[in-house]
């Protein structure tokens, strides 16, 4: 009676040799794909070993928490990335005003607080663009990165910034401040989690509640643990060289 030859005849060997060579061939059809259908994404980091960050923070909301911040980190004489929301800047002024007199980086937070992956391109644009005019109007600063509402983002929401000139930032690091989860929590976050080329963030709306207590201290402890504070197109520099 003829042998049937199939995968249960096979020797050992010759079976992890298949299936060695199938996996292989899953592995780079995976890559194919993954390629051909990357998407655009935003800067998270920046590779570095040199212990430096960003500090940075998105507001919004209300007049009463970016102050303190600002004057916190006065004193301990670092410079930030501050996201400010189109419609804020022309409600109360003579706060971005004060970001940009104390030498921080002012970057745009958008112009509507909502996902820009829903709106077309054009839209996008548009909402991009009504909120650089305004910061520039305020501030005579020509913003040129982007944090998104929500941190929403998808390829034609990159696209479209880079049509505009601005690049889009993320964080590696999220202190969680804006769900006001307690200041032990937040400082606790940002201190286990922070690394070199680190962009961290936080929030100086007065929905955020706590941000003010636990700032000094989580600055406190990136100082003890050998951390510099950079803006976030300084630290961009730094990746390029």
């Amino acid at each position: 009676m003829p042998k049937i030859f199939g995968f249960y005849e096979l020797k050992t060997r010759s079976k992890l040799t298949l299936i060695a060579l199938i996996s292989f061939i899953l592995l780079i059809s995976s890559v194919v794909y993954v390629q051909a259908y990357h998407k655009l994404k935003p800067i998270y980091e920046v590779k570095t070993d040199k212990k430096i960050v960003a500090l940075t923070f998105d507001i919004s909301w209300g007049n009463n928490t970016p102050i303190p911040v600002i004057d916190i980190l006065k004193a301990n004489e670092i410079k930030s990335t501050f996201f400010l929301s189109g419609p804020w800047v022309k409600q109360y002024p003579e706060v971005p005003q004060r970001i940009q007199a104390d030498g921080h980086e002012i970057a745009s937070h958008g112009y509507r607080h909502i996902n820009l992956s829903k709106l077309s391109k054009s839209e996008i644009k548009d909402e991009i663009t009504k909120a650089h005019n305004n910061i520039k109007e305020v501030t005579g600063v020509d913003a040129n990165l982007i944090r998104t509402p929500n941190g929403d983002y998808s390829d034609q929401v990159i696209e479209a910034a880079h049509e505009v000139k601005y690049e889009v930032i993320q964080w590696s690091t999220d202190s969680l401040d804006w769900m006001n989860p307690g200041v032990n929590s937040i400082v606790d976050r940002v201190s286990k989690k922070v690394h070199p080329g680190d962009i961290i963030l936080m929030h100086a709306s007065d929905t955020c509640k706590q941000t003010v207590e636990a700032l000094p201290i989580i600055i406190n402890n990136l100082k003890e643990q050998g951390y510099e504070f950079v803006t976030v197109s300084e630290l961009l520099k730094l990746g390029t060289e």
